[in-house]
């Protein structure tokens, strides 16, 4: 008969929890940003601007995807 270990789990959990802390981090400096409107003022608004900003929620929405199993990762 074969014993199951108990696992020590210490290192994956320290590890996950330092990766949302950067997560965190970086959607806080993203909420900044948006906040002031992307560092643009309204009357500087140029198609680069637009083209930008739809890059970075290109990329958002990638990762929305993903994490609720949305767009090309709905199962």
């Amino acid at each position: 008969m074969t014993t199951r270990r108990a696992t020590d789990n210490t290192k994956a959990f320290d590890a996950f929890m330092t990766t949302k802390f950067q997560i965190d981090a970086m959607l806080d400096r993203l909420k900044a940003l948006s906040d002031d409107h992307f560092e643009t003022h309204p009357d500087e608004i140029n198609w680069g601007d637009v083209g930008t900003l739809n890059h970075y929620a290109s990329l958002l929405r990638q990762i929305t995807d993903s994490a609720f199993k949305e767009g090309e990762h709905a199962a």
